[in-house]
C-alpha cells in the first residue's frame, strides 16, 4: 500500500523508516519487481555503466574507479552499500555525497510509481541511484552490487564492463556452499559479448564456463592483465596497454594492486569509450579514499579500522597486521553479524591479539557479545589456524610482487583476555582505557562496528 503522508520534502529519516518496514523481509532476491518500477518510470540509462560484485574489495575498486574517471575529467555517479555512518554515504555525484533532498525527491518517484509493488530497501536505493544519474546527466555510472550478482537489483542493468573482484563463501544462505555456486551466482553480471574482467587469481571453474556459454570477453588476471612491481613504484599490464612508474594507491592493503589492476583493467577494456590519461590514473590513485578499509588514525595508541567480515578478508587483514610494526599489544573491538562466518573470522586473527572487547551489535542480525565470546572461547579450545595467506584465501595475487609477508608478532591466544561489551563505542572506549601508548587497538568485523566508532570519534564521512 503507498504511503500517502510521504512527500518529497519529507525528512529522509522519516522515509528511512518508513523504508525498513514496507517489504517483510530486508533481503529479497530477484528482479522482476524492480523491473516493473523502473519501467513504470521509464527509467533511462544512457552513460557509461561499470558493474562492480565480488566477495571482498568491491568498494576499494569503486572508489579507484571513481577517482581516475573523475581526474580524466568525468562527471561520475557512484553506488555503494552498506553506508558506516549516513545512508548519504551509498549515493555520490562527482565525488560528493547526495544530499537528503536529492534522495528524498527521488524515493517520492519510486514511491508514486510502484503501485502495488512492494519493495525492499535495497531496491529502493537502487532506483534512486539511478534515477538521479539520469537526472544530473553524469557520464559514468559505478554500481557495486550488494549480494551476489544473478538476482541482486543491481544487475537489472546491462552494464557496458563488468568487474569480479573475489570469490569466496559467504551469505550460504542465499549463494550457496562452495566457491563454483558463489562464483555462478556472480558471474551473472557478465554480459554477452562485453568486457568481464576477473581479478580473482584462482577463478572458480564456473565463472570462466559461464561468461564462456555467454559469450562475454573474459578478462583473467595473470592471463589477460597483471601487475609487476618493487618497493617503490608499479605497472600494470593490459591485452595492449601498459601503464608503468605509478605509486601506490592511496588506499591501504595487501589487496590494493589488484583492486587497482581490475579497475584498470575495465578502462582499457573501455577505451573506445573512455579516454583516461596517463596523469588522471596517477591522480586518482593519489586521490582514492574511503573510509573503513584499513583506515589508520595515527596517534597514540594507534588505532585500526577495517570492515572485514569473512574469512577471507580476515586473511588479508590478518597480513596487513603482519606488515605494520606494533611493539606494544593489540587490542582488538570486534562486533559481526550472526550470519557470518564468525568463527572462521576468529581463527585467522586470534593469535595477533592480546586483548579482546567483544559488542554487541543492533538488530536481529546482530550478535550478542555473550554468543561472539564463547564464540571466542570455542577457537582457543579449538586451536587457531595460521593465517599463511595460500591457506586462507589471499592469493599470490593479493599481494606485492616480490614482497613476502613480515612474520608478524603471535601472541599466547590462550592467555588472551575477553571482555563482553554492550556495544561497538563502550568496547571502544573501554580498550582506550586499558591501552598503552605503544599499543594499537583494532576495531573491525563489520561495517555495523566501525560506523559508530568512526562517528564517535568525530571521523564523519560527510
Amino acid at each position: 500500500m503507498l504511503n500517502h503522508s510521504l512527500t518529497a520534502t519529507s525528512s529522509l529519516e522519516q522515509w528511512l523508516t518508513y523504508l525498513e518496514t514496507l517489504h517483510p523481509t530486508e533481503i529479497d532476491l530477484g528482479l522482476d519487481r524492480i523491473k516493473q518500477v523502473a519501467k513504470n518510470l521509464a527509467l533511462q540509462t544512457p552513460f557509461v555503466t561499470i558493474t562492480v560484485a565480488g566477495t571482498n574489495g568491491k568498494g576499494s575498486t569503486c572508489t579507484i574507479l571513481d577517482a581516475i574517471l573523475r581526474a580524466a575529467g568525468y562527471k561520475t555517479g557512484l553506488y555503494t552499500s552498506p553506508h558506516l555512518v549516513h545512508y548519504n554515504e551509498r549515493i555520490q555525484l562527482n565525488g560528493e555525497l547526495a544530499t537528503d533532498a536529492q534522495i528524498t525527491q527521488q524515493f517520492f518517484r519510486i514511491e508514486q510509481a510502484r503501485g502495488e509493488v512492494s519493495l525492499s530497501y535495497f531496491e529502493f536505493a537502487t532506483l534512486a541511484a539511478l534515477l538521479m544519474f539520469e537526472q544530473e546527466k553524469v557520464d559514468v555510472a559505478i554500481l557495486e552490487v550488494g549480494l551476489g550478482g544473478r538476482l541482486d537489483a543491481v544487475n537489472m542493468v546491462d552494464a557496458d564492463c563488468s568487474i569480479l573482484t573475489s570469490v569466496d563463501i559467504d551469505h550460504i544462505a542465499y549463494l550457496g556452499d562452495s566457491r563454483e555456486a558463489v562464483g555462478w551466482e556472480k558471474a551473472h553480471v557478465f554480459r554477452p559479448g562485453r568486457p568481464a574482467i576477473c581479478a580473482d587469481p584462482l577463478p572458480p571453474e564456473s565463472v570462466e564456463r559461464y561468461a564462456s556459454e555467454i559469450g562475454a570477453d573474459l578478462w583473467l588476471f595473470g592471463k589477460d592483465f597483471n601487475y609487476s612491481g618493487d618497493s617503490q613504484q608499479w605497472a600494470y599490464g593490459g591485452r595492449e596497454q601498459r601503464r608503468a612508474g605509478l605509486a601506490y594507491p592511496s588506499l591501504r592493503g595487501v589487496n590494493q594492486l589488484l583492486n587497482a589492476s581490475a579497475a584498470l583493467a575495465a578502462l582499457e577494456a573501455l577505451n573506445m569509450k573512455l579516454v583516461v590519461s596517463a596523469q588522471a590514473v596517477r591522480s586518482g590513485l593519489n586521490r582514492a579514499s574511503i573510509p573503513g578499509r584499513l583506515q589508520i588514525l595515527p596517534g597514540e595508541p594507534l588505532v585500526v579500522l577495517d570492515v572485514a567480515h569473512n574469512p577471507h578478508a580476515a586473511g588479508a587483514l590478518a597480513q596487513n597486521l603482519d606488515q605494520m610494526p606494533c611493539t606494544g599489544r593489540t587490542l582488538a573491538v570486534l562486533g559481526m553479524l550472526n550470519d557470518k562466518d564468525a568463527a572462521g573470522v576468529l581463527r585467522l586473527l586470534i593469535d595477533r591479539i592480546d586483548s579482546w572487547y567483544v559488542a554487541s551489535l543492533e538488530g536481529p542480525r546482530g550478535l550478542s557479545s555473550r554468543d561472539l565470546a564463547a564464540l571466542l572461547n570455542g577457537v582457543k579450545k579449538m586451536g587457531a589456524v595460521q593465517s599463511n595467506p595460500q591457506e586462507v584465501g589471499a592469493s599470490d595475487g593479493d599481494r606485492k610482487p616480490g614482497v613476502r609477508p613480515a612474520a608478524g608478532k603471535r601472541v599466547n591466544y590462550f592467555e588472551t583476555t575477553v571482555r563482553e561489551c554492550e556495544n561497538p563505542v563502550k568496547a571502544f572506549e573501554q580498550a582506550l582505557t586499558d591501552a598503552q601508548p605503544n599499543d594499537r587497538i583494532l576495531v573491525f568485523g563489520s561495517f555495523a562496528t566501525v560506523g559508530p566508532v568512526l562517528k564517535h570519534l568525530g571521523r564523519d564521512p560527510r
